[in-house]
């Protein structure tokens, strides 16, 4: 399990305080869970596919035909 950093939120919020980083997670439905601290945890994963990302190294499920 990979989490993004703080300064990761940062840079993809473009926002330094916590409450603005939920806004912009929530528009950009980026899934998040809020620490006790109120420190904001993001899997790298989710915020990957929220925001359509595809890992180069993924393979087909189906084959493909070579001619």
């Amino acid at each position: 399990m990979i989490l993004l950093t703080d300064e990761e939120v940062i840079e993809l919020t473009d926002r330094k305080k916590r409450e603005s980083q939920r806004k912009v997670l929530n528009e950009l439905s980026i899934p998040f869970r809020i620490r006790p601290d109120g420190s904001l945890v993001i899997l790298r994963a989710a915020m990957e596919v929220a925001l359509g990302h595809e890992e180069k190294n993924k393979r087909s499920a189906s084959p493909k035909m070579r001619l």
